[in-house]
């Protein structure tokens, strides 16, 4: 694949002071930027994964998806154009504005923004985390994973699969379709779900700790209405997380311990068992929409479904192994 790694995001925001509170004391993000009408967040030692422009919207600007080779950007232009979209390759101006050596523009068949980069600046001082954290689960991973709502799966996914070579994780029907993109091991680096509107679900970001996310939740419960989903685990990637209100309304999920895959041997299949073992109460929802998927834990509860022991969960033991525990 020539995608490698979701490398940053951009969001449209008038509330960049809201923006600047939630994702450096909330998230832990450091604080890269805070000038004029952006403000941008550090997460790792690269110069910026976050950007929050001061423009109507309130939503998803821009994703920026990396590839690994600088020949790879022509290799994607020609099949985006000979599928029939428009691409743009990127202005001098715009490459460093993201802090990249290259890029094309291109819009999915929803209307989304996406930039297809290469060569991301790296920064000349430590990141400084805007919290008391052990980091977060980056490199060659990625910023984590970015999931939006879309009209239909069947209009998008040829786009993302077919023409940008993303790699199909799994997919599912119920409650609403789901389909999860992997670009690298994590097990997803992008997702959709058919809601039948157009706009962003939310981005996840991985901590290095379990403690980490404990205590951002902590954190979270003592604001109003923070907390979106409440702490639980995922099905697909085992992720153990909860999701937090953004100043903008959609979500971002605060993650630990995300399933690491093979692409080369993976194999895409159908779920069945809904999106978490236990936990994610949606607190946002309207009652009937909330029991049903409350109803589908309990019965994947009923039925034994659960993750594999810690001692089946290679990823973990090599993330335990590489920190020297």
């Amino acid at each position: 694949m020539p995608v490698v790694a979701l490398g940053y995001l951009g969001v449209r925001s008038d509330r960049l002071e809201d923006w600047s509170g939630f994702a450096s004391r909330l998230l832990g993000m450091q604080i890269a930027d805070q000038g004029g009408k952006q403000c941008s967040f550090r997460m790792d030692d690269r110069k910026q994964r976050l950007v929050v422009s001061d423009e109507p919207g309130e939503t998803l600007a821009f994703l920026g998806f990396e590839v690994s080779a600088p020949a790879d950007l022509d290799a994607l232009a020609a099949r985006l154009e000979a599928a029939a979209f428009v691409v743009n390759r990127g202005s001098r101006s715009l490459a460093d504005r993201r802090f990249v050596n290259d890029l094309i523009v291109v819009h999915d068949p929803a209307g989304n923004r996406v930039e297809l980069f290469h060569g991301a600046h790296v920064a000349d001082t430590p990141f400084v985390p805007g919290r008391q954290i052990s980091g977060f689960k980056t490199g060659a991973l990625g910023m984590g994973h970015a999931v939006l709502q879309v009209p239909s799966v069947d209009l998008l996914l040829p786009f993302y699969r077919d023409v940008l070579g993303f790699g199909v994780s799994d997919y599912g029907f119920t409650p609403y379709p789901l389909y999860f993109f992997h670009l690298n091991s994590r097990h997803h680096s992008f997702a959709m779900v058919g809601t039948g509107r157009t706009g962003f679900h939310h981005f996840m970001v991985e901590f290095g700790s379990l403690d980490d996310v404990g205590q951002g939740y902590d954190l979270a419960g003592l604001e109003p209405d923070r907390i979106a989903y409440t702490l639980g685990r995922h099905t697909n990637d085992y992720m153990t997380s909860f999701y937090a209100h953004t100043p903008s309304g959609f979500f971002v999920e605060n993650g630990w311990g995300g399933r690491e895959i093979d692409p080369a041997t993976w194999e895409p299949h159908e779920t069945f068992d809904g999106p978490s073992f236990w936990g994610h109460e949606r607190l946002y929802m309207e009652p009937e929409p909330r029991a049903r998927l409350r109803e589908m834990r309990l019965e994947a509860a009923r039925r034994g479904v659960q993750a594999p022991p810690l001692v089946d969960c290679p990823w973990l033991w090599r993330a335990l192994d590489k920190s020297g525990v």
